[in-house]
Protein backbone atom coordinates (compact mmCIF):
# COMPACT_ATOMS: atom_id res chain seq x y z
CA UNK A 1 0.00 0.00 0.00
CA UNK A 2 1.02 3.83 -1.09
CA UNK A 3 1.83 5.65 1.88
CA UNK A 4 1.21 9.28 1.18
CA UNK A 5 3.03 12.23 1.58
CA UNK A 6 0.89 13.24 5.35
CA UNK A 7 1.98 9.88 6.38
CA UNK A 8 5.86 9.99 5.36
CA UNK A 9 5.96 13.55 7.35
CA UNK A 10 4.15 12.05 10.34
CA UNK A 11 6.24 8.80 10.69
CA UNK A 12 8.99 10.92 10.30
CA UNK A 13 8.33 12.98 12.95
CA UNK A 14 7.36 10.22 15.39
CA UNK A 15 10.63 8.60 14.53
CA UNK A 16 12.40 11.87 15.05
CA UNK A 17 10.33 12.52 18.76
CA UNK A 18 11.60 8.87 20.03
CA UNK A 19 15.11 9.49 18.95
CA UNK A 20 15.22 12.84 20.62
CA UNK A 21 13.49 11.29 23.79
CA UNK A 22 16.15 8.51 23.76
CA UNK A 23 19.05 11.06 23.56
CA UNK A 24 17.45 12.58 26.32
CA UNK A 25 17.43 9.82 28.42
CA UNK A 26 20.85 8.64 27.63
CA UNK A 27 22.07 12.38 28.25
CA UNK A 28 20.36 12.25 31.82
CA UNK A 29 21.61 8.45 32.70
CA UNK A 30 25.78 9.65 32.57
CA UNK A 31 24.34 12.72 34.39
CA UNK A 32 23.63 11.21 37.17
CA UNK A 33 25.66 8.46 37.68
CA UNK A 34 28.80 10.91 37.26
CA UNK A 35 26.57 12.84 39.86
CA UNK A 36 27.45 9.67 42.07
CA UNK A 37 30.64 9.28 41.32
CA UNK A 38 31.63 12.81 42.18
CA UNK A 39 30.37 12.95 45.46
CA UNK A 40 32.24 9.53 46.02
CA UNK A 41 35.66 10.93 44.66
CA UNK A 42 34.87 14.32 46.98
CA UNK A 43 34.69 12.06 50.07
CA UNK A 44 37.92 9.61 48.60
CA UNK A 45 40.60 13.17 48.07
CA UNK A 46 39.05 14.61 51.21
CA UNK A 47 40.33 11.65 52.99
CA UNK A 48 43.42 11.28 51.11
CA UNK A 49 43.92 15.28 51.21
CA UNK A 50 44.14 15.39 55.16
CA UNK A 51 47.42 15.54 56.29
CA UNK A 52 49.09 14.26 52.98
CA UNK A 53 50.71 17.52 52.88
CA UNK A 54 52.34 16.66 55.45
CA UNK A 55 53.34 13.28 54.50
CA UNK A 56 50.82 11.52 57.05
CA UNK A 57 48.87 8.19 56.12
CA UNK A 58 45.89 7.07 57.21
CA UNK A 59 47.12 4.49 59.34
CA UNK A 60 49.30 7.64 60.89
CA UNK A 61 46.22 9.99 61.53
CA UNK A 62 44.23 6.77 63.06
CA UNK A 63 47.03 6.22 65.79
CA UNK A 64 47.34 10.11 66.38
CA UNK A 65 43.79 9.76 67.25
CA UNK A 66 44.20 6.74 69.20
CA UNK A 67 46.86 7.93 71.44
CA UNK A 68 44.66 11.33 71.71
CA UNK A 69 42.09 9.03 73.25
CA UNK A 70 44.39 6.90 74.76
CA UNK A 71 46.11 9.97 76.91
CA UNK A 72 42.30 11.14 77.89
CA UNK A 73 41.16 7.65 78.67
CA UNK A 74 44.29 7.22 81.41
CA UNK A 75 43.92 10.36 82.68
CA UNK A 76 40.20 9.95 83.70
CA UNK A 77 41.34 7.05 85.01
CA UNK A 78 43.59 8.64 87.43
CA UNK A 79 41.17 10.76 88.80
CA UNK A 80 38.72 8.10 89.55
CA UNK A 81 41.77 6.34 91.16
CA UNK A 82 42.45 9.56 93.59
CA UNK A 83 39.10 10.83 94.37
CA UNK A 84 38.29 6.72 95.37
CA UNK A 85 41.25 6.94 97.38
CA UNK A 86 44.04 4.68 96.03
CA UNK A 87 46.33 6.88 94.47
CA UNK A 88 47.27 10.35 96.18
CA UNK A 89 47.87 12.69 93.59
CA UNK A 90 46.89 13.74 89.90
CA UNK A 91 48.22 16.72 87.95
CA UNK A 92 46.39 16.20 84.96
CA UNK A 93 46.85 16.84 81.18
CA UNK A 94 43.51 17.01 80.20
CA UNK A 95 43.20 19.95 77.02
CA UNK A 96 47.27 19.18 76.50
CA UNK A 97 46.60 15.73 74.51
CA UNK A 98 46.09 17.80 71.09
CA UNK A 99 49.73 19.36 71.25
CA UNK A 100 51.22 16.66 72.52
CA UNK A 101 50.76 13.97 70.12
CA UNK A 102 51.21 16.04 67.41
CA UNK A 103 54.60 17.50 68.57
CA UNK A 104 56.05 14.65 69.28
CA UNK A 105 54.89 12.59 66.24
CA UNK A 106 57.70 14.61 64.25
CA UNK A 107 60.30 12.95 66.76
CA UNK A 108 62.08 9.79 65.83
CA UNK A 109 61.47 7.18 68.26
CA UNK A 110 64.55 5.58 70.16
CA UNK A 111 66.91 8.08 68.61
CA UNK A 112 65.78 11.54 69.60
CA UNK A 113 65.45 12.74 73.27
CA UNK A 114 62.44 14.37 75.22
CA UNK A 115 62.58 16.42 78.69
CA UNK A 116 58.83 16.47 79.59
CA UNK A 117 57.13 18.09 82.43
CA UNK A 118 54.44 16.37 84.71
CA UNK A 119 51.21 17.24 82.83
CA UNK A 120 53.33 14.99 79.80
CA UNK A 121 51.34 12.11 79.72
CA UNK A 122 50.28 11.93 75.66
CA UNK A 123 53.92 12.87 74.99
CA UNK A 124 55.52 9.89 76.99
CA UNK A 125 52.53 7.71 75.35
CA UNK A 126 53.64 8.51 71.90
CA UNK A 127 56.94 8.42 72.46
CA UNK A 128 56.66 4.80 73.70
CA UNK A 129 55.94 4.32 77.27
CA UNK A 130 52.99 2.40 78.09
CA UNK A 131 49.53 2.87 80.04
CA UNK A 132 51.10 0.21 82.70
CA UNK A 133 54.11 2.70 82.59
CA UNK A 134 52.09 5.47 83.39
CA UNK A 135 49.88 4.15 86.33
CA UNK A 136 52.54 2.52 87.64
CA UNK A 137 54.00 5.74 88.45
CA UNK A 138 50.61 7.22 90.30
CA UNK A 139 50.68 4.10 92.11
CA UNK A 140 54.81 4.75 93.44
CA UNK A 141 55.66 0.53 92.51
CA UNK A 142 58.39 -1.30 92.56
CA UNK A 143 58.01 -2.02 89.27
CA UNK A 144 57.67 1.67 87.80
CA UNK A 145 59.88 2.67 85.05
CA UNK A 146 59.79 6.31 86.13
CA UNK A 147 61.83 5.87 89.46
CA UNK A 148 60.92 2.52 91.01
CA UNK A 149 58.23 4.51 93.45
CA UNK A 150 60.57 7.02 94.57
CA UNK A 151 59.38 9.88 92.56
CA UNK A 152 55.82 11.86 92.97
CA UNK A 153 52.78 11.04 90.57
CA UNK A 154 53.82 12.49 87.69
CA UNK A 155 57.32 12.35 87.20
CA UNK A 156 57.28 10.34 84.52
CA UNK A 157 60.89 8.75 82.43
CA UNK A 158 62.13 6.00 80.36
CA UNK A 159 65.48 5.10 80.10
CA UNK A 160 64.37 2.83 77.19
CA UNK A 161 62.63 5.16 75.32
CA UNK A 162 65.21 8.22 76.20
CA UNK A 163 62.24 10.47 78.05
CA UNK A 164 64.34 12.13 80.97
CA UNK A 165 63.06 11.88 84.45
CA UNK A 166 60.84 14.75 85.25
CA UNK A 167 62.21 16.75 87.93
CA UNK A 168 60.06 19.09 90.30
CA UNK A 169 61.70 22.25 90.50
CA UNK A 170 60.62 23.72 87.17
CA UNK A 171 61.51 24.65 83.68
CA UNK A 172 64.97 22.65 84.71
CA UNK A 173 64.18 20.03 82.62
CA UNK A 174 65.16 23.09 79.69
CA UNK A 175 68.96 22.74 81.01
CA UNK A 176 69.12 18.73 80.75
CA UNK A 177 67.68 19.20 76.81
CA UNK A 178 70.06 21.60 76.02
CA UNK A 179 72.70 19.51 77.66
CA UNK A 180 71.80 16.88 75.39
CA UNK A 181 71.15 18.68 72.46
CA UNK A 182 75.02 19.59 72.75
CA UNK A 183 76.30 16.08 72.85
CA UNK A 184 74.38 15.34 70.02
CA UNK A 185 76.07 18.23 67.98
CA UNK A 186 79.47 17.01 69.79
CA UNK A 187 79.04 13.19 69.24
CA UNK A 188 77.20 14.25 65.27
CA UNK A 189 74.84 11.56 66.46
CA UNK A 190 71.47 12.97 64.01
CA UNK A 191 69.61 13.21 67.20
CA UNK A 192 67.53 16.50 68.16
CA UNK A 193 66.52 17.21 72.41
CA UNK A 194 62.94 18.32 72.70
CA UNK A 195 61.53 20.17 75.90
CA UNK A 196 58.32 20.55 77.60
CA UNK A 197 56.80 23.33 80.42
CA UNK A 198 54.37 25.67 80.76
CA UNK A 199 53.78 28.96 80.28
CA UNK A 200 54.38 30.09 84.13
CA UNK A 201 57.93 27.66 83.98
CA UNK A 202 59.33 29.33 81.14
CA UNK A 203 59.72 32.63 83.26
CA UNK A 204 62.10 30.85 85.54
CA UNK A 205 66.02 32.20 84.56
CA UNK A 206 66.94 28.43 84.04
CA UNK A 207 64.93 29.09 80.54
CA UNK A 208 67.05 32.38 79.24
CA UNK A 209 70.23 30.75 80.07
CA UNK A 210 69.72 27.86 78.10
CA UNK A 211 67.78 29.37 75.22
CA UNK A 212 70.98 31.69 75.06
CA UNK A 213 73.40 28.83 74.85
CA UNK A 214 71.50 26.93 72.52
CA UNK A 215 71.14 29.49 70.18
CA UNK A 216 74.79 30.71 70.41
CA UNK A 217 75.52 27.23 69.59
CA UNK A 218 72.90 26.28 66.86
CA UNK A 219 72.42 23.19 68.87
CA UNK A 220 69.49 20.54 67.42
CA UNK A 221 67.40 22.04 70.14
CA UNK A 222 63.11 22.61 70.67
CA UNK A 223 61.36 24.37 73.19
CA UNK A 224 57.64 23.78 73.47
CA UNK A 225 55.69 25.77 75.63
CA UNK A 226 51.99 24.38 76.16
CA UNK A 227 50.23 27.93 77.63
CA UNK A 228 47.06 27.15 79.14
CA UNK A 229 46.49 30.23 80.54
CA UNK A 230 47.53 30.18 84.08
CA UNK A 231 50.36 29.34 86.87
CA UNK A 232 48.14 27.44 88.85
CA UNK A 233 45.47 29.92 89.80
CA UNK A 234 47.87 33.19 87.88
CA UNK A 235 46.16 33.93 84.86
CA UNK A 236 48.78 34.94 81.78
CA UNK A 237 48.33 38.46 82.19
CA UNK A 238 50.04 38.70 85.56
CA UNK A 239 52.91 36.67 84.48
CA UNK A 240 53.87 36.75 81.00
CA UNK A 241 55.01 40.21 79.92
CA UNK A 242 53.62 41.04 76.55
CA UNK A 243 51.35 38.13 76.41
CA UNK A 244 53.76 35.82 73.85
CA UNK A 245 56.25 33.49 75.06
CA UNK A 246 57.24 32.81 71.08
CA UNK A 247 57.67 36.29 70.73
CA UNK A 248 60.60 35.90 73.31
CA UNK A 249 62.64 34.12 70.51
CA UNK A 250 63.56 37.07 68.51
CA UNK A 251 65.73 38.34 71.48
CA UNK A 252 68.15 35.10 70.88
CA UNK A 253 67.76 35.03 66.68
CA UNK A 254 66.00 32.07 66.54
CA UNK A 255 62.62 31.20 65.24
CA UNK A 256 59.01 31.21 67.27
CA UNK A 257 56.09 30.35 66.38
CA UNK A 258 52.49 30.09 68.09
CA UNK A 259 50.22 27.61 67.37
CA UNK A 260 46.54 26.42 67.84
CA UNK A 261 46.99 23.59 70.52
CA UNK A 262 43.73 22.12 70.04
CA UNK A 263 45.09 21.35 66.32
CA UNK A 264 46.72 18.35 66.06
CA UNK A 265 47.82 18.50 62.30
CA UNK A 266 49.06 22.72 63.46
CA UNK A 267 51.16 21.27 66.29
CA UNK A 268 53.04 18.36 63.69
CA UNK A 269 53.24 20.74 60.57
CA UNK A 270 54.94 23.36 63.80
CA UNK A 271 57.11 20.52 65.08
CA UNK A 272 58.21 18.78 61.61
CA UNK A 273 59.51 22.15 60.58
CA UNK A 274 61.39 22.40 64.17
CA UNK A 275 63.05 18.90 64.05
CA UNK A 276 63.83 19.76 59.77
CA UNK A 277 65.71 23.15 61.01
CA UNK A 278 67.27 21.35 64.10
CA UNK A 279 68.66 17.81 62.20
CA UNK A 280 69.91 20.42 59.15
CA UNK A 281 72.57 22.43 61.91
CA UNK A 282 70.17 25.82 61.51
CA UNK A 283 70.04 25.70 65.51
CA UNK A 284 66.72 25.89 67.74
CA UNK A 285 63.16 26.50 67.78
CA UNK A 286 60.33 27.62 70.48
CA UNK A 287 56.76 26.47 69.42
CA UNK A 288 54.09 28.05 71.71
CA UNK A 289 50.61 25.93 71.84
CA UNK A 290 47.79 27.37 73.11
CA UNK A 291 46.18 24.91 74.84
CA UNK A 292 42.82 24.55 77.76
CA UNK A 293 43.41 23.18 80.39
CA UNK A 294 40.18 21.57 81.37
CA UNK A 295 40.92 20.99 84.93
CA UNK A 296 42.20 22.41 88.34
CA UNK A 297 46.22 22.46 88.48
CA UNK A 298 45.93 19.10 90.31
CA UNK A 299 44.07 17.19 91.89
CA UNK A 300 44.22 19.75 95.59
CA UNK A 301 43.31 22.63 93.08
CA UNK A 302 39.27 23.87 92.54
CA UNK A 303 39.35 26.30 89.69
CA UNK A 304 35.96 27.55 89.96
CA UNK A 305 37.13 29.81 93.11
CA UNK A 306 39.32 31.91 90.46
CA UNK A 307 37.80 31.23 87.29
CA UNK A 308 34.14 32.13 86.02
CA UNK A 309 32.05 29.13 84.70
CA UNK A 310 31.75 31.29 81.45
CA UNK A 311 35.22 30.92 80.82
CA UNK A 312 35.49 27.44 81.94
CA UNK A 313 32.67 26.81 78.93
CA UNK A 314 34.74 28.65 76.36
CA UNK A 315 37.53 26.50 77.41
CA UNK A 316 35.56 23.17 76.54
CA UNK A 317 34.91 24.04 73.67
CA UNK A 318 38.58 23.70 72.34
CA UNK A 319 38.88 20.34 73.73
CA UNK A 320 41.11 18.65 70.93
CA UNK A 321 39.51 15.25 71.47
CA UNK A 322 36.32 15.53 69.71
CA UNK A 323 37.84 18.68 67.46
CA UNK A 324 39.97 16.06 66.32
CA UNK A 325 37.74 13.14 66.22
CA UNK A 326 35.01 15.51 64.13
CA UNK A 327 38.08 16.30 61.70
CA UNK A 328 38.72 12.74 60.53
CA UNK A 329 35.09 11.81 60.82
CA UNK A 330 34.54 14.32 58.21
CA UNK A 331 37.54 13.13 56.35
CA UNK A 332 35.96 9.66 56.04
CA UNK A 333 38.59 8.68 57.79
CA UNK A 334 37.66 7.78 61.35
CA UNK A 335 34.84 5.19 59.82
CA UNK A 336 32.28 3.76 62.77
CA UNK A 337 34.10 0.36 62.44
CA UNK A 338 37.34 2.11 63.21
CA UNK A 339 35.66 4.03 65.66
CA UNK A 340 34.55 1.04 67.33
CA UNK A 341 38.21 -0.41 67.62
CA UNK A 342 40.05 2.23 69.02
CA UNK A 343 37.46 2.51 71.64
CA UNK A 344 37.55 -1.25 72.33
CA UNK A 345 41.34 -1.08 72.44
CA UNK A 346 41.65 1.85 74.76
CA UNK A 347 38.96 0.72 77.36
CA UNK A 348 41.58 -2.75 77.30
CA UNK A 349 44.36 -0.72 77.83
CA UNK A 350 43.57 1.62 80.86
CA UNK A 351 41.46 -1.72 82.52
CA UNK A 352 44.57 -3.57 82.33
CA UNK A 353 46.95 -0.63 83.68
CA UNK A 354 44.71 -0.25 86.21
CA UNK A 355 44.99 -4.25 87.38
CA UNK A 356 48.57 -4.58 86.61
CA UNK A 357 49.53 -1.58 88.99
CA UNK A 358 46.96 -2.64 91.29
CA UNK A 359 48.59 -5.44 91.51
CA UNK A 360 52.45 -4.63 91.95
CA UNK A 361 54.53 -4.57 95.19
CA UNK A 362 55.85 -1.41 96.68
CA UNK A 363 59.32 -0.77 97.12
CA UNK A 364 61.02 -2.40 100.03
CA UNK A 365 61.83 0.68 103.22
CA UNK A 366 65.11 -0.73 103.17
CA UNK A 367 66.22 0.06 99.23
CA UNK A 368 64.94 3.89 99.83
CA UNK A 369 68.69 4.87 99.66
CA UNK A 370 69.16 2.69 96.14
CA UNK A 371 70.05 4.52 93.31
CA UNK A 372 70.49 7.90 95.51
CA UNK A 373 73.93 7.75 97.26
CA UNK A 374 76.86 6.21 95.35
CA UNK A 375 77.18 1.80 96.43
CA UNK A 376 80.17 2.13 96.91
CA UNK A 377 80.05 3.87 100.88
CA UNK A 378 84.04 5.92 100.68
CA UNK A 379 84.71 4.65 105.01
CA UNK A 380 84.99 1.56 106.90
CA UNK A 381 81.44 0.43 107.39
CA UNK A 382 77.97 1.44 105.34
CA UNK A 383 75.62 4.23 107.29
CA UNK A 384 72.82 3.84 109.73
CA UNK A 385 70.21 3.81 107.61
CA UNK A 386 71.78 0.91 105.55
CA UNK A 387 72.57 0.74 101.38
CA UNK A 388 69.47 -1.15 100.72
CA UNK A 389 70.23 -4.23 98.00
CA UNK A 390 73.10 -4.18 96.03
CA UNK A 391 74.76 -6.72 93.80
CA UNK A 392 78.39 -7.91 93.83
CA UNK A 393 80.07 -9.50 91.12
CA UNK A 394 79.61 -12.76 92.66
CA UNK A 395 76.12 -11.94 92.78
CA UNK A 396 75.55 -11.48 88.71
CA UNK A 397 74.84 -14.97 87.89
CA UNK A 398 72.51 -15.55 90.58
CA UNK A 399 69.83 -13.01 89.25
CA UNK A 400 68.11 -10.26 91.16
CA UNK A 401 66.09 -10.63 94.44
CA UNK A 402 63.25 -8.55 96.23
CA UNK A 403 61.47 -6.16 94.63
CA UNK A 404 64.31 -6.59 91.35
CA UNK A 405 62.71 -9.69 90.68
CA UNK A 406 60.92 -10.86 87.42
CA UNK A 407 62.50 -7.32 86.00
CA UNK A 408 64.12 -6.71 83.00
CA UNK A 409 66.69 -3.73 82.36
CA UNK A 410 63.72 -2.36 79.88
CA UNK A 411 61.13 -2.55 82.96
CA UNK A 412 63.76 -1.25 85.14
CA UNK A 413 64.12 1.76 82.82
CA UNK A 414 66.33 4.71 84.15
CA UNK A 415 67.46 2.46 87.17
CA UNK A 416 68.98 -0.50 85.38
CA UNK A 417 71.66 1.87 83.81
CA UNK A 418 72.34 3.23 87.12
CA UNK A 419 72.36 -0.24 88.84
CA UNK A 420 74.96 -1.78 86.70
Amino acid sequence: MAVTPRSTSAAAGSKRAAESKSQRASAAAPKATGTRKTAGTRKAARSRALGADLGLSTDDLLEMYRLVGLARAVDERMWILNRAGRIPFVISGQGHEGAQVGVTWALEKGKDWVAPFYRSIATCLTFGMSPRDIMTAQYATASDPSSGGRQMPGHYGSHAHNLVSVSSPVATQLLHAVGLALAAKIRKTGQVALTIMGEGSSNQGDVHEGLNFAAIHKLPFIFIVENNGYAISVPLARQVAGSSVAGRAAGYGIPGVTVDGSDVLACYAAAREAVARARAGDGPSLIECKVTRLTGHSSDDQQTKYRTEEELAADRSLDPVPKFREQLVEAGILTPDAEARIDGAIKDAVHDATEYAESQPDPQPSTAMKWVYAEEWPSEGPPAWGLGETRGPTDEGSGPTGEDAGRTDQDAGPLAESAR
